[in-house]
């Protein structure tokens, strides 16, 4: 999965570093981000010393390995008035964001954040996909949703405060689950309705407040596509940052043996019974529910499904 970066090492927690010249900047604009791509397709990000100085502003995201990110912040300068103004989330300066024609390094582009599904090496795709999703927070909490003041960054974590009311700002992370129902030698699959991605996939949904994880598998294959399930047994988790959710995924069985479907079509275009053999050969290697589906088909689940349940 595409958060499996062995041997190098993923480190979140937030400390208030200055940037150095050799750091590196992950700079992004709506769903695109700043890279560059070798000629077997390899991504590479800039680095603090591609950006003249005054250029841009930076905040710390993470680190991997000894590898210092940074979120690059286009500064207010001569492009201002074709681009979009908007207040700095520190200081409360005025500052703008890129516009089509803002100036970057030479051989870079912005490309749409899709590219790390697949993108190599995997550590650099990872640290796209994290660094445009906590860009997107920072954008979301520029100003108080209670009094609408901009909000400031606490110095010891990551973390944005207003400085009238104190109400304070978290990154949202949002549980939500991955289920694979077996039967008779069978795996459900789906298609999602109304949605660019148009692969199959497995039942999946958001936690709702006050149920438990084990619940939401219940209620989400019920609402989907209308079967009760039994045996639940949990998979593994992974960090969607493409989206701030944390996926936690499940096999269970059918409870009983019809297994008619009634399909949500509000959400799916259709669902059905997958042997193994119709079970596509995943390669992108990079979602939970890929690799799901790809333990049924080798079929390895079984392991999954034996023992205590949940």
């Amino acid at each position: 999965m595409i958060q499996d970066i062995e041997p190098h090492q993923f480190h979140i927690e937030y400390f208030h570093y200055y940037p150095r010249r050799e750091d590196t900047v992950l700079v992004c604009r709506g769903q695109s981000v700043l890279l560059k791509q070798n000629g077997r397709g390899m991504i590479s990000f800039p680095k603090v010393e591609n950006f003249p100085e005054g250029e841009m502003r930076f905040r710390y995201l993470f680190r991997i390995d000894e590898e210092r990110f940074f979120l690059g912040i286009p500064s207010l300068g001569k492009q201002a008035e074709e681009i979009q103004k908007w207040v700095d989330f520190e200081t409360g300066e005025e500052h703008c964001d890129f516009g089509q024609d803002f100036p970057v390094p030479s051989g870079y582009r912005f490309e749409n954040i899709r590219i790390f599904r697949g993108g190599r090496p995997v550590d650099r795709a990872f640290a796209g996909m994290v660094g445009c999703r906590l860009a997107q927070w920072y954008e979301e909490s520029r100003f108080c949703g209670h009094c609408g003041v901009p909000m400031v960054h606490d110095e010891k974590e990551r973390m944005m405060r207003c400085p009238k009311c104190g109400r304070t700002r978290y990154p949202v992370i949002c549980p939500a689950v991955i289920v694979a129902v077996v039967h008779n030698g069978k795996l459900l699959m789906s298609r999602y309705a109304g949605r660019s991605y148009k692969n199959y996939a497995l039942i999946a949904g958001f936690a709702e407040t006050g149920e438990t994880i084990e619940q939401t598998v219940h209620r989400e294959v019920m609402e989907e596509v209308g079967l009760p399930v039994r045996n639940l047994h949990f998979y593994k988790s992974q960090p969607w940052a493409f989206t701030g959710t944390l996926l936690m995924g499940f096999f269970c069985e059918l409870d009983g043996s019809d297994e008619t479907i009634t399909l949500e079509e509000d959400e799916l275009s259709e669902a059905g019974w997958f042997t193994p053999e119709q079970v596509p050969e995943d390669e992108e290697h990079c979602s939970l529910t890929a690799e799901m589906m790809e333990v049924f088909r080798r079929g390895e689940h079984r392991r999954y499904l034996s023992g205590q349940s949940l």
